[in-house]
């Protein structure tokens, strides 16, 4: 019997056992006075694999973005980042909220902007009607891009443009070793051209919670006062630190399974005669679009049918995304069942 597909996010991992068993037998102690062991050692671990000089342990990636941002910004200043963003799109307004900054928005390709992009959108100085450009945000991979990646040398171009007119640049780094297992790049390079690095670690590596914020020792200072502020010291921490610990050192070079699956939903779709377009699958998110065979309610729907749970993506698209909790036998019927829709009459 197939259990539950749920293909809606790779957030929807359960710690394995293995992952569980570090958890329970962690050293902890009081993370906001600086002595639980764990949390500390994870933060030197996550800063250490990116070449970053110190880190901050915080329940969600959105919190480490927007701290980010604001030790970064000011009121009156402004983020260069693209429409598609996970800092615009899905944190609930928090750039205004929290750091009473605005965005400018750049329409790039599958949510990678371009060096040239990005220098257009900086405001000149010496006028008053503008904010003042600040800081550069990249999301690697782009999610609303389909797990679109960056290259090393494309995030050198755009960091040269940031010290050219003294920006700060910070990665949204929520599948940061999904694009690293694509590009083959070295995650401690990062460290070369980031200011600020968020790191997930309950995406494609399967944590319940958590993600690191990198930077520089009186970065981090900064943000975790921030933190605090914000409501995210922790206390005894280090059981979930214990997860994301386990998970960078068991869970990083399995990503390559997760690619590979999705690659094989991406061959099966592209031949499917109720998907119109799929765009190109790089790491682990397959997004597509139907045409008017299903809408996209019918389609989700016809699928939960199967014990398939998918996410619809707005307008007639689709998501689904990989990850570990995906078997090869789920996969065998995952596939199987794309087939089959190709013969399905839709039923009201």
């Amino acid at each position: 019997m197939i259990h539950k597909i749920d293909l809606r996010s790779d957030t929807v991992t359960n710690p394995t056992p293995e992952m569980l068993q570090a958890m329970f037998a962690a050293p902890v102690g009081d993370d906001v006075y600086g002595e639980d062991p764990t949390v500390n050692a994870l933060e030197e671990k996550a800063a250490a694999m990116f070449g970053m000089e110190a880190g901050l342990f915080c329940p969600s990636g959105t919190m480490t973005n927007q701290i980010a941002i604001k030790v970064h910004t000011a009121p009156l200043t402004e983020v260069i980042c693209d429409v598609t963003s996970h800092i615009h799109q899905y944190e609930g307004g928090g750039i205004a909220f929290n750091s009473a900054a605005s965005t400018a928005l750049v329409h790039g390709e599958r949510g990678k902007m371009t060096p040239q992009q990005v220098e257009a959108h900086i405001r000149p100085l010496d006028n008053v009607h503008f904010p003042e450009t600040r800081l550069v945000s990249l999301e690697n991979t782009c999610n609303k891009g389909g797990g679109a990646f960056y290259t090393l040398d494309e995030i050198a171009a755009i960091s040269a443009i940031c010290k050219r007119h003294s920006l700060a640049l910070h990665l949204d780094g929520a599948r940061v070793f999904n694009a690293l297992a694509a590009s083959g790049d070295s995650a401690k390079d990062y460290g070369l051209y980031f200011d600020s690095i968020s790191v997930c670690l309950s995406k494609g590596l399967g944590a319940p919670v958590g993600s690191v914020l990198l930077g520089s020792k009186a970065f981090i200072k900064r943000a975790r006062r921030v933190r605090k502020v914000l409501g995210g010291g922790m206390r005894q921490a280090g059981y979930l630190a214990a997860a994301c610990i386990y998970a960078l050192d068991h869970h990083v070079e399995r990503l390559q399974e997760d690619h590979k699956k999705a690659k094989e939903l991406e061959a099966t779709l592209l031949h499917a005669n109720y998907v119109e377009s799929v765009l190109p699958v790089d790491t682990n998110i397959v997004i597509f679009k139907l045409n008017d065979r299903f809408s996209d309610a019918e389609f989700v729907q016809a699928l939960a049918k199967q014990n398939i749970l998918a996410s619809s993506f707005g307008q007639q698209m689709i998501r689904f995304v990989t990850h570990l909790d995906i078997t090869d036998q789920m996969q065998q019927h995952l596939l199987q069942t794309l087939e089959a829709l190709n013969e399905q009459t839709v039923t009201a």
